[in-house]
């Protein structure tokens, strides 16, 4: 019986036990590892005590210790000796006073372990070593507080690495460092920021649950502030290894949002790259050394470029560099590799780029020299007749030679003659003498030269509508449309545009739109006029150079009728990439799944640091008992029954212990009862009147 009710006692009080129990751990356990004693108390001084103080309190202990007035064991003696090296040195006193660093504890217990046993006379001193711990001299662009303003809330993004100049470890960084900005110029800035600058510091560093500033990792720290963030709100720290491959792959992905450039072998790369990344696209191939991933500014390029070039990344070895030569004439990495039209040799360029370099190259190889005409390109191409010529406003006229077909043999080989023609016309016969192609085309020389000619090719199977639009013939469909049967015969054709200046005024001049739908109409109108010529004659080279310098001759000196034709419009042939998607917002604050379950993670380790809670257990162990306690006290009887009532009332249960033990009767039970116990009772007065009862009045009432 007594087992039994000390079960419930501790059933009923298990809460408060079992906090007062965790308040107890916390107290003995947690708070001695998270707060272990300081270097100050080491040597038995106050907190933030100076350089002097410090001093003097060393050379206290030591004259005690030297007289042999104390003992000392070689464990206290490398924990003093530790504590007066670091408080006595400028900066990592700073650094240890302001945000807790202490990057060379790792010393102190390799010391204790090998002086272990050996008495403390035999440690060798300096414990540390302060000679390799400068960083300042490979620090570089330092930012003030007012730079540091400047420099966040722009439209570019910023990495920011905070490092104090008696850092080892930034110091070891600094190569690396210098590495990441080279990769980073061009998409993001970059800056330091000195421990010295304390309140920038503070901002920049996180903060404990007793608000002490501190940073997780240590020194170096990286801080990121995405395109727009201005506050420390939507800043993102950076966790990982400070390898440059491996900061420069995060700020690009996960600050930048810019895709990955996969990289492929030898036996993957025509397979699952040439041939799936789109036959209108230049392929860009970055031969690499290292096998790092593709420095930021490439993967700004392969953003920024998506609808006109694809990128690759290969790692070079030694064994295959006979494949890639004898395929690419690539001879060494680093190595940049432009694959242009079908049969054109690759344009290769060797040695490592910035991104200054990089783009230039890029902007001149981003076309196949016959570039493709598609609804992102005709503007540029000045192949639409909404546009202008690529020889600016005052043009009048120009003309576009555009080669349609689909993709197939026939139209790469035509594709490759269009080129020689492209070439053959620019040279104007400079060509040598034996060449039998060689032809002079003074009117399409000129042409060419002022940017009023240019050459294209189409895809008619994609832009099936706009390559019937000017090939409206029998045998179109060999051309234009899905394929239908194994005859593909591409077909070139010239269109002249013309432009009207002196109608253009007179018509927007009498032009008054009065309805939306109508500025709209007028916006979609066709600027300048179409006159379009088909080419009937063999593959010639010469025929064709023939052919186009004629049309131009002949639409520069006669005066055709001018009218307007509404074009179809180009179809899109891909759609935006998903990394494209969306512009450029700062980070919220909750980014994911992932990062949300890791901040809640460092959330609760940051606060098992946290001195209160111990004491918080406590009094919530204490008011769960009290609560507890007070509960089952009003619980329990009242009024209990004497001992002589108890003893005259055995035979019959009282009220009280009846209402305790047994449940309320039913509504029947208590009829039963109260029938059976009146039967026998004699009528009263106060007993219901029979129905033949009447009252009767006395003689000396005083009714009337």
């Amino acid at each position: 019986m007594a087992d039994a009710s000390m079960a419930s006692v501790l059933k009923a009080y298990s809460v408060p036990l079992l906090l007062f129990s965790l308040a107890i751990f916390f107290q003995l356990f947690v708070i001695p590892t998270s707060f272990p004693p300081s270097h100050y108390e080491v040597l038995g001084i106050k907190p933030y005590s100076s350089i002097e103080e410090v001093a003097e309190a060393y050379e206290k202990l030591s004259s005690k210790w030297n007289s042999g007035e104390e003992e000392l064991s070689t464990v206290d003696f490398i924990k003093i000796r530790y504590a007066f090296e670091l408080l006595t040195n400028p900066l990592w006193k700073r650094d240890y006073d302001s945000f807790g660093i202490d990057e060379q504890l790792h010393t102190l217990e390799e010391v204790k372990g090998k002086y272990a046993g050996e008495t403390f006379s035999k440690v060798a001193l300096p414990l540390l070593n302060a000679s390799s711990s400068d960083a300042a001299d490979h620090a570089f662009n330092v930012l003030t507080t007012e730079e540091f303003r400047n420099t966040i809330g722009s439209s570019k993004a910023s990495l920011v690495q905070v490092y104090s100049s008696g850092s080892n470890h930034c110091a070891q960084f600094s190569y690396n460092w210098k590495r990441i900005t080279n990769l980073l110029d061009g998409v993001a800035s970059t800056g330091m920021v000195e421990l010295g600058e304390v309140q920038l510091a503070m901002y920049l560093s996180e903060r404990k649950s007793t608000g002490q500033p501190f940073f997780r990792n240590g020194l170096p720290s990286l801080v990121a502030f995405p395109p727009g963030c201005r506050s420390s709100d939507c800043l993102v720290r950076y966790q990982g290894d400070l390898s440059v491959d491996a900061v420069t792959d995060w700020f690009a992905t996960s600050i930048l949002g810019l895709p990955r450039i996969l990289y492929y072998s030898k036996e993957s790369l025509g397979q699952q790259f040439i041939a799936k990344s789109g036959h209108h696209k230049v392929k860009v191939l970055c031969f690499s050394k290292t096998g790092e991933r593709a420095a930021p500014f490439l993967r700004q390029a392969a953003k920024d470029y998506w609808a006109f070039a694809s990128f690759a990344s290969i790692l070079w070895r030694e064994e295959e560099s006979s494949v890639w030569w004898n395929t690419f004439e690539v001879e060494s990495a680093p190595a940049f590799v432009f694959l242009k039209d079908p049969g054109v040799k690759p344009v290769v360029f060797h040695g490592t780029m910035n991104s200054s370099s990089f783009l230039n190259i890029m902007e001149q190889n981003k076309q196949h020299g016959l570039p493709q005409l598609r609804s992102i390109t005709s503007m540029e191409l000045g192949c639409d007749a909404r546009g202008y010529s690529r020889a600016g406003y005052e043009a009048m006229t120009w003309y576009c030679v555009i080669l349609a077909g689909r993709p197939s043999l026939e139209l790469n080989k035509l594709r490759e003659t269009m080129l020689r023609v492209q070439d053959k016309i620019s040279n104007n016969g400079k060509s040598n003498a034996d060449d039998k192609d060689s032809i002079s085309a003074p009117p399409a020389a000129a042409a060419l030269k002022d940017k009023r000619l240019t050459f294209a090719w189409l895809d008619g199977e994609a832009q099936q509508k706009y390559c019937f639009f000017y090939l409206h013939s029998e045998n179109s469909y060999e051309t234009c449309g899905p394929r239908r049967d194994l005859t593909d015969v591409p077909q070139i054709f010239i269109v002249r545009y013309k432009r009207n200046f002196t109608k253009d005024e007179e018509t927007k001049a009498k032009r008054k739109p009065k309805t939306i739908w109508d500025t709209f109409q007028e916006d979609d109108e066709n600027f300048a006029s179409q006159l379009v010529a088909k080419y009937n004659g063999s593959g010639d080279i010469p025929q064709i150079i023939q052919w186009v310098s004629q049309i131009i001759k002949d639409g520069d000196s006669t005066d055709l009728p001018y009218f307007r034709t509404k074009t179809p419009d180009l179809i899109p042939e891909e759609s935006d990439p998903i990394w494209s998607r969306g512009t450029q917002r700062v980070f919220p604050t909750s980014q994911g799944l992932k990062q949300r379950v890791q901040g809640i993670i460092t959330s609760m380790h940051d606060h098992m640091g946290d001195p209160r809670l111990g004491p918080i257990l406590l009094l919530a162990a204490v008011l769960s008992f009290g609560s507890i306690w007070l509960h089952r006290s009003q619980s329990s009887p009242s009024n209990q029954p004497s001992q002589s009532s108890q003893t005259s009332q055995s035979t019959q249960p009282s009220q009280s212990s009846q209402l305790a033990t047994e449940e309320k009767p039913s509504r029947n039970r208590r009829a039963r009862r109260r029938a059976v116990s009146n039967k026998d009772q004699p009528p009263s007065l106060t007993d219901n009147e029979p129905k033949d009862a009447y009252q009767m009045l006395p003689s000396d009432s005083d009714s009337e």
